[in-house]
């Protein structure tokens, strides 16, 4: 049985977007804090994450135990069935013949081994989609990659360097450490030691490098962590303490398979690209993106690799001739609506689609919108948004961490906790003040939504939870209202 390493619970949800309401009330233990009930957290971020679509991720990356990941051996009756398929489609022959360069690092074990961590790498469609040809182009696309990222890019005519005359598109996964890059070297540590949310949720260990590793060349604290959660249940530290483990283990293979399987909100993952799950929005068709390996170039680096000026630049050339001559061998169709290239895209981080409502987002950040029945205006809830933040809508939890600020990533954000129940609070209006304003207003009062005061012959409601907010001094965007 495997486990979800997303939510599950987002399966079948059809909660509008406005149907919970959060109610915050003043913390008992806290007096500048508030609590909020779990239920209403729970409920706000299923309307949230209503499209079906974060189903389909929530499903994409999913998780095996490691136990029974590292049980996988070519051939084995026990493997799991998308290990099988994908033995079925490109066997350990066709392994052999793509990896003649191949750093000794990489096998074929660990390649199963890294599919099988991911059941919908090569999984099972029930819909009518061809299961065995989305697994052969899903590995002939990851193939061409590799050739691109850590291939030997040796000429066939170059005897000397390449005596078996082996075409550029069989020389992947020649390096699996970045060039230059060694074992108990400290690199690739930009940004490092600040105090910012990035090193709360992925600190970086002392001595360690993250320079790039493995066969997607996995660089940087804020990727390392990310993916050690996915590889080890949500536990960062055990890569960020020993990143040389996506070098030397399966991992090496994983954490590409991890990198195909995941989106980028607004970028698509590469397999909903090559199933067609992802249906590009219309500012992206407007843009030129739509299917085909060219649009996996701009998942992976369209920045530096797509657009018009970018046309004949060598990468993405080497990308396209490495997928063009794979594809060949492999027999790989290419639809008429698919595009090998990505000159005529618009690279995606140069594509605006905030506000698009055909566009869907995977990182929760804190909702600033302005709310006048809430305590101090403020919404008490998050948004999902186009960019990379401490919180992600395809982690379980992490929506209640972006509500409580965990990560301490929004500055100003209210002191929150969340908590199961709500304890009762004494009477309406307590009042402990023996002698009372005689105006009818206490500073040192509490007052709830609804309640109302006099002062100087005015009559002012209060519009949320307030306590030391004169009403004459309230203002439009304050807790108090007229009211006669």
């Amino acid at each position: 049985m495997f486990k979800l390493g997303v939510l599950t619970t987002l399966i079948g949800c059809t909660l509008a977007a406005n149907s919970f309401a959060m109610n915050p009330q003043p913390d008992p233990q806290n007096p500048t804090g508030y609590v909020v009930l779990r239920s209403d957290v729970e409920a706000a971020e299923k309307a949230k994450t209503a499209d079906p679509m974060y189903a389909i991720w929530a499903k994409a990356l999913a998780t095996q135990p490691n136990t029974v990941v590292e049980a996988i051996e070519p051939g084995l009756a026990s493997n799991p069935d998308n290990v099988k398929r994908a033995e079925r489609v490109f066997s350990q022959s066709e392994w052999d013949f793509l990896t003649q360069m191949a750093a000794q690092e990489y096998t074929y074990t660990r390649f199963l081994r890294a599919i099988g961590k991911f059941p919908a790498f090569c999984g099972e469609y029930t819909d009518g989609r061809n299961s065995d040809a989305i697994c052969k182009k899903s590995i002939v696309t990851a193939f061409a990659h590799f050739a691109q990222e850590t291939g030997g890019h040796i000429a066939k005519d170059n005897v000397w360097d390449n005596p078996l005359a082996l075409e550029e598109w069989q020389q992947a996964l020649v390096h699996v450490r970045e060039m230059g890059w060694s074992e108990g070297q400290v690199g690739y540590t930009t940004g490092c030691g600040q105090n910012d949310w990035q090193n709360k949720r992925w600190p970086c260990a002392a001595g360690q490098g993250y320079f790039g590793r493995g066969a997607k060349q996995l660089s940087y604290h804020f990727n390392y962590g990310p993916f050690s959660e996915v590889m080890f249940d949500g536990d960062a530290s055990v890569l960020l303490n020993d990143p040389g483990r996506v070098a030397d283990s399966w991992l090496n293979l994983a954490s590409a398979i991890w990198f195909f399987l995941t989106p980028q909100a607004p970028k698509p993952a590469m397999l909903h690209v090559i199933d067609r799950t992802w249906k590009p929005s219309q500012r992206e068709i407007d843009a030129g993106i739509g299917y085909g390996f060219g649009t996996t170039i701009n998942i992976i680096n369209g920045g530096i690799e797509c657009g018009e000026h970018n046309k004949n630049k060598g990468q993405p050339v080497n990308r396209i001739r490495y997928w063009e001559g794979l594809a060949s061998h492999y027999q790989i169709p290419i639809e008429a609506d698919e595009k090998n290239t990505c000159w005529q895209q618009t690279p995606y981080g140069s594509l605006n689609l905030e506000g698009a409502t055909d566009v869907l987002y995977t990182n929760w950040d804190g909702d600033w919108s302005y709310h006048a029945d809430r305590p101090e205006g403020k919404s008490f809830e998050c948004k999902l948004v186009a960019y990379q933040t401490a919180y992600s809508a395809l982690v379980p939890g992490d929506y209640e961490k972006c509500i409580t600020n965990v990560y301490e990533s929004h500055p100003g954000w209210p002191e929150v906790r969340v908590v199961d129940k709500v304890e009762p609070t004494p009477g309406p209006n307590p009042n402990p003040n023996p002698n009372p304003d005689p105006n009818g207003w206490d500073a040192n009062t509490p007052y709830d939504k609804g309640d109302r005061v006099v002062v100087n012959g005015v009559t002012y409601e209060a519009k949320y939870w307030t306590k030391g907010d004169d009403p004459e001094k309230s203002g439009e965007w304050g807790p108090w209202m007229k009211v006669a």
